[in-house]
């Protein structure tokens, strides 16, 4: 694997913006890419246009996750039902059902060591729409990477060593923003239906 990877990031440097886009599609179906230092480095040296550079990685992140959706749409019930009780596997089915996209929108924004092929697998086990899927992935992705381009502008490749070093303090942060969203998109719908009712 180690000279796998020693072969491919070169190559997949030299591609400039497909080499983002086929990196991320790596990364997130089969060969685990270091993407945020990959993506610094393309960043870095080319600062106009890091917001293609977000767009590509983030597309092709979205692409590539659908390897592991498809397993877990495949088979992954059994895989999960051999782990939990049925009674579990139903409240588990309807949380991620309830509010499927933010399941998936937050471990996309995170950065490792997030266990994001995981919530990929039980969005398959659990059937979410592929368009949903693709969607809640390519958000969540899209917000982690401009941020880290904000950072890597401001503060130079190293960016992502800091990020890194404070990866529970940046979880943490993200999780704060997404639950603020969350509550605030649950105090509209709220309103929005107390409207229709009168």
């Amino acid at each position: 694997m180690v000279k796998c990877k020693l072969v491919i990031l070169p190559a997949l440097l030299k591609l400039g913006f497909g080499g983002a886009f086929a990196g991320a599609l790596l990364d997130s179906s089969t060969i685990p890419i270091p993407m945020d230092f990959f993506l610094a480095a393309y960043i870095w040296n080319d600062r106009p246009h890091f917001w293609l550079y977000c767009l590509l990685a983030s597309a092709g992140s979205a692409l590539g996750g659908l390897l592991p959706y498809g397993l877990g749409r495949a088979g992954g019930e059994l895989f999960l039902l051999k782990r939990v009780n049925r009674e579990r596997f139903e409240k588990i089915r309807a949380r991620f059902e309830s509010q499927e996209m933010l399941a998936l929108i937050i471990p996309s924004m995170l950065p490792p060591p997030a266990p994001w092929k995981l919530f990929v697998f039980a969005a398959g086990v659990f059937e979410m729409r592929v368009v949903s899927f693709l969607g809640a992935v390519f958000i969540g992705r899209m917000i982690r990477w401009l941020l880290l381009s904000a950072l890597v502008i401001k503060l130079g490749p190293g960016a992502v060593d800091i990020i890194a070093h404070h990866a529970p303090q940046v979880a943490l942060g993200v999780f704060a923003l997404a639950l603020a969203g969350f509550a605030l998109w649950w105090f509209q719908k709220g309103r929005a239906a107390k409207l229709q009712a009168e």
